[in-house]
């Protein structure tokens, strides 16, 4: 029968779950105390990191309708459970395994779908949501000009080619 604080530690890890937008496995072996202190604030606001055991973890996720490989469990895990942008914490969690090579990257979820830890580090690549979004009001900007543009030079080329057409017909006209 299960205790009381493992039931009441896998129910709170499977809400962590189902209200996060991602969820970040990584090994922490090796890090130090002030290590994670600073990890968990470049993760911001958006982001909780949590040591977390494996097997109640695995529980909570199976639980939350998530299939995760069981190698992510191997090891001292934590998990980064991303409530916000997952672009932005993910680059938090790439940034500082870069400085800290004790932080290994083991896998997550995103919006549900198990994602590798390449995955991870090409969701880190990414832009953050609010430049894609500039970049595509940008395009949108940009083709309304093209329009605009197409659309203001049909009637002055016209304008242009009957100009053209009564300085032939004058022409002509003086002449005969």
């Amino acid at each position: 029968m299960a205790r009381p604080d493992k039931a009441a530690a896998v129910a709170e890890l499977t809400d962590k779950f189902r209200s996060s937008n991602a969820a970040v496995l990584t090994e922490y072996r090796g890090l130090t105390v002030a290590q994670l202190k600073t990890l968990r604030r470049s993760l911001g606001e958006n982001a909780q990191y949590a040591v977390v055991k494996n097997t109640l973890t695995k529980i909570a996720a199976n639980e939350a309708g998530i299939t995760l490989d069981d190698q992510l469990f191997a090891g001292p895990t934590a998990v980064a459970f991303v409530t916000g942008d997952p672009v932005e914490s993910a680059k938090g969690l790439r940034d500082f395994a870069k400085e800290n090579p004790n932080l290994v990257i083991k896998g997550g979820v995103l919006d549900g779908k198990a994602l590798s830890a390449d995955e991870i580090k090409k969701l880190a690549d990414l832009e953050s949501r609010e430049v894609l979004l500039s970049k595509l009001a940008g395009a949108f900007k940009a083709k309304q000009s093209q329009a605009a543009s197409v659309f203001q030079a049909l009637p002055s080329k016209l304008v242009r080619t009957v100009d053209a057409l009564r300085a032939k017909q004058a022409e002509q006209g003086g002449a005969e």
